[in-house]
């Protein structure tokens, strides 16, 4: 009868243990996961940055005066694609 009560007393020690395991998991969990959070919030604030910054890239180069060969062209390619786009539109809002 003491074999069982000492082998009751050991499993009760060991789900005793594997408790507080459980909580301390439960709670690293819930740390990573608003780290985690909060992270993804950093991640969209510098991708919304950095878009600004591609953005006034863009228009630093526009606005300059002194302009590559290489830049002249992309920009024309740019340009003549922006007018096809609206010249479709304009097709598209007279039909």
């Amino acid at each position: 009868m003491e074999e069982i009560s000492v082998q009751i007393k050991s499993i009760q020690e060991k789900l005793q243990i594997l408790l507080r395991q459980q909580q301390l998991l439960q709670k690293e969990n819930q740390k990573l996961k608003k780290d985690l959070e909060k992270m993804q919030t950093e991640k969209l604030q510098k991708e919304s940055d950095l878009e600004g910054m591609i953005q006034q890239l863009e228009s630093v180069k526009i606005g300059g005066t002194q302009w590559s060969p290489a830049d002249k062209v992309l920009m024309e390619k740019r340009i003549d694609g922006y007018l096809k786009e609206i010249e479709k539109c304009l097709l598209l809002l007279n039909a």
